[in-house]
């Protein structure tokens, strides 16, 4: 019976173990500080560093990133599991999404035709769409640049350290070959040993220096060209950087659209608010204490008019207007006689004035009725 056994080179197996074992004598003594070892120029140190800096910054970058993205940490980690077996991901409702629902929900329950009811339906309508805004960002986001910054990482990064190691282990077998022939001149002068001269041991020492030397330039050249590529990549990463900002601009300004499309449907939802014209402004009738006027004598007492012009159907009396605005620079209090009637349909904050050619709305709470018998002269 034959038996088809893999091609063993026992010379190039007992030759790796002895590698082996020289490196580890080396970096022992390296550690212990009995031997000297080959240090790297300043040039490619300077990389080293740089690239190590990278690698650090570009890892927490993407951590950081996918944590605003996605800030539950279980979704990350059932993403990335995902990821790895080349399964599509779960399709989840963000938290926006869950508040639409519930709102939605809640406002049919308490009733579409009810102010509050109508409101909690749009405002849940605006949150799923803010939603789906969101879950665009996020996909456009991870596209345009985590993505590509994890790649670099799992591509050239991993490539650079996988030849950074080799090259340590260039380094770790060339010293261990200019330890071998600093000991082979040592024993010059001294007799054979297992037949073999010291000269010819310095030989061989010194055949296996130049061997490891050339193996550790060129290995060098390599690791350097991969470390002065991160120039190019980080180039790269800024275009990166700045798609991921036209995506955040384009998200918030969606955002920002949803929600002032939002405000403008609850707007006509509500009852129109009273408008006074005070000096030409426009402004909108709050309590009292939230007027502000440049100046309050009775000119501009008098150019207080109502943008719609309500008719009066009650009888009018007379009444004295006592004002007591909040003035801008100081506080003035103006009285003033004019006649009075009621809104129709009834306001309960304001009444309805007239005085000569002038009328309009007035607050209620700065009406003083006067006696029929008050001697008045309009």
């Amino acid at each position: 019976m034959n038996i088809n056994l893999p091609n063993f080179n026992v010379k190039n197996l007992v030759k790796e173990a002895g590698s082996t074992i020289s490196r580890v004598v080396q970096l022992t003594e390296e550690k212990l500080g009995t031997t000297e070892r080959t240090e790297y120029d300043l040039h490619f140190q300077n990389l080293a560093e740089r690239a190590d800096v990278t690698k650090t910054w570009t890892e927490k970058i993407v951590r950081d990133t996918e944590s605003v993205l996605i800030p539950n940490p279980q979704n990350r980690v059932e993403d990335f599991i995902f990821e790895k077996i080349e399964k599509s991901k779960p399709k989840r409702l963000s938290n926006l999404e869950h508040l639409a629902l519930d709102m939605i929900e809640a406002g049919g329950d308490f009733g579409q035709d009810l102010p509050y009811g109508q409101a909690l339906i749009k405002v849940g309508q605006a949150e799923q769409k803010l939603g789906r805004c969101e879950h665009d960002f996020i996909a456009t986001s991870g596209i345009c640049f985590t993505q590509p910054l994890r790649k670099f990482l799992d591509g050239e990064m991993k490539t650079i350290g996988k030849e950074r190691g080799i090259l340590e282990t260039k380094r770790l077998d060339l010293d261990a070959c200019k330890n071998r022939v600093k000991k082979a001149r040592s024993m010059l002068g001294q007799q054979s040993k297992d037949g073999i001269s010291p000269e010819a041991v310095l030989e061989q020492a010194e055949r296996d220096l130049r061997v490891a030397q050339a193996e550790f330039d060129r290995q060098a050249e390599i690791t350097k060209l991969l470390l002065d590529g991160i120039s190019t990549s980080q180039a790269s990463h800024l275009r990166h950087l700045h798609a991921f900002i036209q995506t955040q601009v384009r998200y918030y300004k969606q955002c920002g659209d949803v929600m002032e499309q939002l405000q403008r449907e609850l707007a006509k939802m509500q009852h129109p608010k009273p408008r006074l014209r005070i000096n030409s402004e426009d402004v909108d009738c709050g309590p009292p204490s939230s007027v502000s006027m440049h100046s309050c004598d009775s000119d501009s007492l008098g150019g207080i008019a109502l943008d719609s012009d309500p008719d009066p159907d009650l009888d009018k009396s007379l009444t004295n207007l006592l004002e007591d605005f909040h003035i801008e620079f100081d506080t003035t209090a103006v009285s003033t006689v004019i006649f009075v009637t009621e809104c129709s349909p009834i306001n309960e904050d304001y009444m309805y004035g007239k005085q000569g050619l002038l009328k309009g709305l007035v607050p209620r709470a700065f009406v003083e009725m006067l006696d029929e018998e008050h001697d008045v002269t309009l």
